[in-house]
């Protein structure tokens, strides 16, 4: 059971930007965050992540809810060990400590934010997180290690190929392995960046090479048609699962694309509750909670299948740090069971309060 923060102020850090191409999803994430706590329980902190690595304190968080203004961006640095961040001083280059927070809400997307780099400074800086830790948040941004894990515990995944940069592959030997169509993703990334659906050869080598610009491995995967659900877990060492949702790609878009999800307000519809047997529901809420176990995840994840049938369902991939948009499914799921958007956040924080005293009883020495 998480320690409710109900009762006391709490110093919350919204951490967001960064280095990745999911920047400006980071932002719309982060706005929408803010726009929801509740600002009689939380005293909120801004810190920024540019896309050239900087990090900031923006002393005046309304700012984010206003778009088009420019920050007051005072550069930072979380302090190994102490909780703290300390304002650099460009005339002195001295530290000035900034006020101790209670703890920080990573809402970054993709890789340097999403895949366990800034959860391990963050451990290192001995501050409470939401969200997975160092090895459940590289596991979900590493879809080869996610999907070879997954295998190996029994839990279904599609066939797929992992390159590194340099390694060659015959077209026909990939789909005499996998068939058509074949998709190509970057091993490390999300939001459907640097994804593509092919067919042809042709297709393949211009695929390939849009892929290696976001990773140096990629995925061929072989297409599992059928329809896309997606379940939202929260929780730490007893997780549960939201109800499911589907996502139904428009005619326009090949598959669930970052211009569907994203910038096309008619790109897909979202249905929720999914329209599924109480059966099949069970089933798909059992292997999201079981990936989370077996990713080493805490906190929150959004769990996406492909139901093929009633009697086939694969995990597609697990996604540690999911959307918090107005239109983003991991908030969408929980209000549909239950859980209003600002009541998440609530619930979100005092795991990881809970989660970070219970790592302070592990003996170090």
């Amino acid at each position: 059971m998480a320690e409710s923060t109900r009762d006391v102020r709490v110093r919350l850090g919204l951490l967001y930007g960064g280095r990745s191409a999911e920047h400006e999803v980071s932002l719309v994430s982060a706005r929408n965050v803010l726009a929801a706590v509740d600002p009689n329980r939380y005293d909120v902190t801004l810190i920024r992540i540019d896309r050239a690595g900087q990090w900031s304190v923006e002393p005046d968080p309304s700012a984010l809810l206003e778009p088009g203004r420019i920050p007051t961006q005072i550069p930072v640095t979380p302090v190994v060990g102490s909780g703290e961040l300390v304002e650099v001083d460009e005339r002195r280059r001295s530290p000035v400590p900034l006020e101790r927070l209670d703890v920080i809400f990573p809402i970054l997307h993709g890789p340097l934010g999403e895949d366990g780099t800034v959860q391990g400074l963050l451990e290192l800086a001995d501050v409470p997180f939401v969200g997975s830790g160092v090895l459940g948040s590289a596991l979900g941004m590493d879809k080869d290690a996610q999907k070879r894990l997954l295998r190996d515990a029994g839990i279904p995944v599609a066939h797929f190929i992992a390159l590194r940069r340099g390694e060659a592959v015959e077209y026909e030997q990939v789909v005499a392995e996998l068939g058509l169509p074949i998709f190509v993703k970057p091993a490390n990334m999300g939001s459907s960046i640097g994804v593509h659906r092919v067919e042809t050869a042709e297709q393949l080598a211009d695929a390939m090479a849009d892929a290696f610009r976001y990773d140096r491995k990629v995925l061929l995967e072989e297409c599992k048609s059928g329809r896309e659900i997606e379940c939202a877990v929260l929780g730490n060492d007893d997780p549960g699962a939201s109800v499911l949702g589907e996502v139904i790609p428009a005619t326009s878009h090949a598959f669930y694309t970052y211009e569907a999800k994203y910038l096309d307000e008619h790109g897909a519809a979202l249905e929720i509750p999914a329209q599924l047997s109480p059966e099949t529901a069970l089933r798909i809420q059992e292997l999201a909670v079981r990936t989370f176990r077996v990713l080493e995840c805490s906190g929150m994840a959004r769990v996406d299948f492909f139901l093929v049938s009633d009697d086939e369902v694969f995990v597609n991939e697990i996604n540690t740090i999911p959307g918090f948009t107005p239109i983003s499914m991991f908030p969408r799921l929980w209000a549909a069971s239950g859980v209003p958007y600002a009541e998440l956040i609530d619930r979100l924080i005092e795991l990881a309060i809970e989660r970070h005293r219970e790592r302070q009883t592990i003996q170090t020495k």
